[in-house]
């Protein structure tokens, strides 16, 4: 089932499974803002101070990383796809799926920033306990282009200090908190202690997510690194649209293609997914 509504005033899609799970996408970025699997409880954080203006990012949820990840090039952080309005293509909705389609292509305003012939579509789909978000890209025209990307996602712990990610263990990683350069994960669970900002390199395409009482695997597919980031006090401080104690309440395990650019020849295609699997 399917539903069109408003989201802090931003038009949005509301998608729910045949069991009761749902989730809210804002065509405003193809933001992800939403998700509850059919057990129950929000799985996605979403800060208290978020922006919901069109032009802006949104704090929190799922925000969509294209053409450029973070400041690793000349285009404004993050890149561009975040900030704009995207169509909604199709809604598919077969058994206990629900699913959602939306593109983006190039337009004079991109081109300005970024002068090449794109179409970007991020396809998310829910079952009772998964959530699938799948970004596809394609070069349609016929200059090559390269790109880095990234599904900056934001979940939602009861408390980060009680939070554990498992499956790094002997992974090569760039310490983004401590000047960029590369170390290798000696622990078997990641602990949030202090400022995390770790680009795992060639990661594993299955971690998890710990707590006390639930848990939840992440997936990824055609996404070769593995992004980990946690403010913690003085950076979170230094965000205006988080709350000084958003960082215990959060933590970003984002599936990324980071470390080596992706080019794409005229008439190309990629595409790279994550999937959130609710343990309990």
């Amino acid at each position: 089932m399917h539903e069109t509504t408003d989201f802090n005033g931003l038009p949005a899609l509301k998608l729910t499974a045949s069991g009761g799970a749902a989730a809210v996408i804002a065509l405003h970025g193809a933001h992800i803002v939403s998700w509850v699997p059919e057990q129950g409880g929000e799985r996605l954080y979403l800060s208290e101070r978020s922006s919901f203006t069109p032009g802006k990012p949104i704090r929190g949820g799922i925000p969509l990383v294209f053409p450029q990840f973070s400041t690793f090039g000349a285009l404004p952080r993050h890149g561009f796809a975040r900030n704009m309005r995207w169509q909604l293509e199709k809604v598919h909705e077969h058994g206990e799926f629900s699913g959602a389609t939306l593109f983006l292509a190039d337009t004079p305003e991109t081109r300005q920033i970024w002068p090449f012939a794109f179409r970007a579509e991020l396809t998310l789909s829910i079952s009772a306990n998964q959530l699938d978000v799948e970004l596809a890209v394609e070069n349609s025209r016929a200059q090559p282009f390269s790109f880095t990307a990234a599904l900056h996602t934001y979940l939602r712990v009861e408390h980060v200090e009680s939070t554990q990610v498992l499956g790094l263990h002997g992974c090569t990683y760039r310490d983004q908190a401590a000047g960029g350069g590369k170390r290798t994960e000696g622990k078997e669970a990641v602990n949030f202690e202090d400022e995390v900002d770790r680009i795992y390199l060639s990661a594993p395409h299955n971690v998890m997510l710990r707590e006390p009482n639930r848990s939840m695997n992440i997936l990824s597919t055609n996404f070769p690194d593995l992004v980990l980031w946690n403010p913690w006090v003085e950076k979170c401080a230094l965000i205006p649209d988080m709350t000084a104690d958003g960082f215990k309440r959060m933590v970003c395990i984002e599936a990324a293609l980071v470390e080596h650019p992706l080019k794409l020849d005229a008439g190309r295609h990629w595409w790279g997914r994550q999937s959130l699997v609710a343990i309990r």
